[in-house]
């Protein structure tokens, strides 16, 4: 006898981004093409050549999170535990509930605590200051996951997931399967990224692949990425687990797929994303027809938004002409392992609400794209289910389906 597979939804949201604290904030932003991108100057960076970032400003973490966390919390820490609050707090947790061992927490970096490291090496090398007895515990990638795991009584599995851009998606789809298991029952999922350093930033300049003005996905004359800092974190759990303390699911997470390019660090497949896209389909029960809206990974890059595009085509094929495609990169920046949480939480609002956000700065068509990015305004749109797609450095793809509740 075949068991009935555990279906699991997310309860709650959090978020912090470049367009403010908390999930209305971003979604406001991401619906209305408000961009959270701005001026960005690093003081010690006086050579800094791209001047343009989404950057989280006046960030008040000791209002927020105490005296303590600033202290013992590298940024990205500090974004993830203010975002996992807002998360069970709407998923209907105390403040100072303790969420036990049937609970996980599961938070994608793809460097872990870069602020902390630059002030390190910048005191080692050039002040010759003494260095921050807990850089170690603050630097390492699963420093979020941990100190959410201390903060709010998390004994279950706790863990970093590092994969580049798809850490945080990543981190989703790994929490969706420990739920289907039954090795647990809920799981605090997403990404946290805090990378606007000066060495971080320069090395990002030397790629040559971020926009000196304007991020453009998909569009004529795009000519680069532009980099973002953030977190998001999603409250998932078990459907009758979650019905059964009173939750209201906000939707579900029906499927995930993930694949490997096995073939460049920095040069995207085809292949890899189409394969990404079509399990997550198979595996959510899903079919191309189905979907209503595709948040892309959409870098605004040349190569990447063609490589994606390319891939969109394979998995819908002559439905892609009047399916809204967008990407939002442009108004929260590009937040790399954490970006693929950030999406989500997107991708979620477009689907209670019924409206596929733009694809802002969008000037022209590029025939080598031949998508509908939903061009600088949003737009109603039946969504019954949607995908997001994050597909990173090392040609490493994921993709999440979600669905609204049957």
């Amino acid at each position: 006898m075949t068991r009935e597979r555990r279906r699991v939804v997310i309860t709650g949201m959090g978020a912090v981004t470049a367009t403010g604290l908390g999930v209305d904030s971003l979604w406001t932003a991401a619906r209305d093409g408000r961009s959270g991108v701005s001026h960005f100057k690093l003081d010690r960076y006086p050579k800094q050549r791209i001047t343009r970032a989404a950057h989280v400003k006046d960030f008040p973490a000791e209002a927020l999170l105490g005296a303590t966390a600033v202290k013992t919390c590298d940024r990205f820490a500090q974004f993830a535990l203010v975002a996992s609050r807002e998360a069970l707090a709407q998923a209907g947790y105390d403040e100072d509930a303790r969420l036990g061992h049937r609970c996980g927490a599961i938070i994608g970096s793809g460097i872990g605590g870069s602020e902390t490291t630059d002030d390190g090496m910048y005191g080692f090398y050039v002040a010759g200051s003494r260095p921050d007895l807990l850089a170690i515990a603050k630097v390492m990638p699963n420093a979020a996951a941990s100190q959410i795991s201390m903060r709010h009584g998390v004994n279950g599995p706790s863990l970093a997931v590092s994969s580049a851009c798809a850490s945080g998606t990543q981190a989703v789809g790994y929490g969706l399967h420990m739920i289907r298991s039954g090795l647990i029952d809920s799981c605090l999922v997403g990404g946290s990224e805090a990378l606007l350093t000066p060495a971080t930033f320069r090395a990002w300049e030397v790629l040559r692949v971020m926009a000196p003005e304007t991020c453009r996905p998909f569009s004529d004359k795009r000519n680069g990425m532009v980099l973002g800092e953030g977190a998001a974190v999603l409250m998932i759990e078990e459907l009758e687990h979650a019905l059964a303390r009173g939750a209201t699911p906000l939707a579900e997470i029906a499927g995930y797929g993930t694949t490997s390019d096995a073939s460049d660090l920095l040069r995207p497949t085809v292949d890899g994303p189409t394969r990404s896209m079509a399990s997550a389909l198979e595996d959510a029960g899903l079919t191309p027809a189905d979907i209503g809206y595709v948040n892309a990974h959409g870098t605004g890059t040349v190569l990447n938004d063609i490589s994606e595009s390319e891939a969109l085509r394979a998995v819908f094929a002559d439905r892609l002409d009047t399916l809204p495609v967008s990407s939002t990169k442009p108004i929260h920046g590009h937040a790399l392992g954490a970006a693929g949480a950030i999406e989500l939480v997107i991708t979620v609002k477009a689907l209670q609400e019924q409206i596929a956000p733009p694809t802002i700065n969008w000037l022209a068509p590029d025939p080598k794209c031949g998508i509908d990015p939903v061009a600088n305004e949003a737009r109603p749109h039946p969504i019954r289910a949607a995908l997001s797609n994050s597909f990173a450095f090392g040609g490493i793809n994921a993709t999440l389906a979600i669905k609204a509740l049957d």
